[in-house]
């Protein structure tokens, strides 16, 4: 997930293009996916900069968890965006050896 510090809500007319121009993609999933990577690309921001110039590249690099949280806060009515749940990273197991993991699977 890239950097991003704040979420910038949009204005409804501005959803309401959005939600029409998806109104003809594909299935009922497909279209709010598109159109919910629309939303987050025109409303997530690093350090004043947009992160994301398509609704494509937000798909290629959130999670479904990661964009519902953001689309949760943006209904919310956005603001800083909230640090990163437990459940939105993978957590490495401490214990984990990998020079004996890869020894074992060469036996």
């Amino acid at each position: 997930m890239r950097d991003i510090d704040e979420l910038r809500p949009l204005r409804l007319g501005r959803l309401l293009e959005l939600w029409q121009a998806c109104r003809e993609c594909g299935d009922g999933l497909e279209r709010v996916l598109l159109c919910n990577g629309r939303i987050l690309s025109e409303c997530c921001f690093f350090q004043g900069e947009r992160v994301y110039a398509s609704g494509a590249e937000v798909l290629s690099d959130l999670t479904g968890r990661q964009m519902e949280r953001m689309l949760r806060q943006l209904a919310e009515g956005g603001g800083r965006k909230l640090p990163p749940s437990p459940g939105d990273r993978e957590v490495a197991n401490p214990a984990f050896d990998a020079t004996r993991f890869e020894a074992l699977q060469g036996e």
